[in-house]
């Protein structure tokens, strides 16, 4: 008999406002503790000095990160001219120094070259692993990181303000893989200048937006009140971009024993007509369907050949 796992079991999206000055793992934690909840993870690290939307999925909601991590996301962010960091960022010792101070037009005329698919080198100080270990670690030691140009995507990229000559706050939506941080370094460097950013909020994950999010001081009022499970935002959350079918009869129970079920061609049109209204939209969407029993997810499905094939199953027991 193995052993029993700690917790409670709790199924469900917290979208967290991260504070700045604790890490993505900290805020997990923090959150998984609240709940008293037996499995926790999280849809994209946050620097320890970022704020903003960071979706922490509890129980079968973990199945769904992936979903959450590939969607497109928003960042705010303020670039501060005039001074170079090793971390590209406030944290950083110093590594250069200019007196440039781009005017506004310049930055806006600059842009367009950061928009689309273009490769960008990560940062030394970044989780990536080299040879087995983190950057971050490697950099920290002391060591000279060398990473490769990787193809991302930036959906767009614009101005918002220049409060004063030695800052310009942005906003950037993008593709998975993204960082901020070399954005503000390339962006630096392809004016002249040095610079690195001061301040960083996301604001975007997939589905999930600041607008919904929840601090930690709100949360734990609610875990005072008893009220904490109200703030949760269900397991399927995170699947807002796949095409949903509900299932009939025995269906949910084949599925949950991980069988294929068939989809009469009806239905197949339906899933089809939901997937093209997703991708006219610009939401990218695979084979994949949720299937749904009575409003509650039973499986992530593949449709081929007429049948959907769970590839992801749900226990809720």
């Amino acid at each position: 008999m193995g052993r029993r796992k700690k917790g409670e079991k709790v199924h469900g999206w917290i979208i967290l406002d991260k504070p700045a000055d604790i890490t993505s793992t900290q805020g997990v934690g923090k959150v998984r503790w609240l709940f008293n909840a037996q499995k926790a993870g999280h849809a994209g690290t946050l620097d320890p000095l970022a704020t903003g939307v960071l979706p922490i999925a509890l129980g079968e909601a973990t199945k769904t990160v992936p979903f959450a991590q590939d969607g497109a996301k928003t960042y705010r962010f303020t670039i501060r001219w005039g001074q170079s960091t090793a971390t590209l960022d406030a944290e950083g010792d110093v590594t250069g120094e200019s007196d440039v101070r781009p005017a506004r037009e310049a930055i806006e005329a600059a842009l367009p070259d950061f928009t689309g698919e273009i490769e960008q080198v990560p940062p030394a100080f970044s989780a990536i692993k080299v040879d087995g270990e983190r950057a971050y670690d490697l950099a920290r030691a002391g060591e000279t990181v060398e990473l490769k140009a990787r193809t991302i995507r930036v959906d767009h990229l614009k101005l918002l303000d220049t409060p004063s000559p030695d800052l310009a706050v942005l906003e950037m939506g993008c593709g998975k893989g993204t960082y901020v941080r070399a954005v503000a370094r390339d962006l630096a460097a392809a004016l002249g200048a040095e610079g690195h950013v001061a301040a960083l909020r996301r604001t975007r994950v997939g589905p999930f937006t600041a607008s919904g999010a929840i601090t930690l001081d709100a949360l734990e009022a609610l875990a005072e009140e008893g009220r904490i499970h109200e703030a949760l935002q269900p397991v399927e959350a995170a699947l807002a971009d796949l095409p949903v079918h509900d299932l009939a009869g025995d269906e949910p129970a084949q599925m949950r024993q991980g069988r294929a079920v068939i989809a009469l061609p009806r239905a197949v049109e339906t899933l089809r007509a939901q997937r093209r209204e997703r991708e006219i939209a610009g939401r990218d969407c695979s084979r994949s369907v949720l299937a749904m029993d009575e409003g509650r997810p039973v499986a992530i499905a593949d449709l081929q050949a007429g049948k959907l094939a769970p590839w992801r199953v749900f226990n809720f027991d």
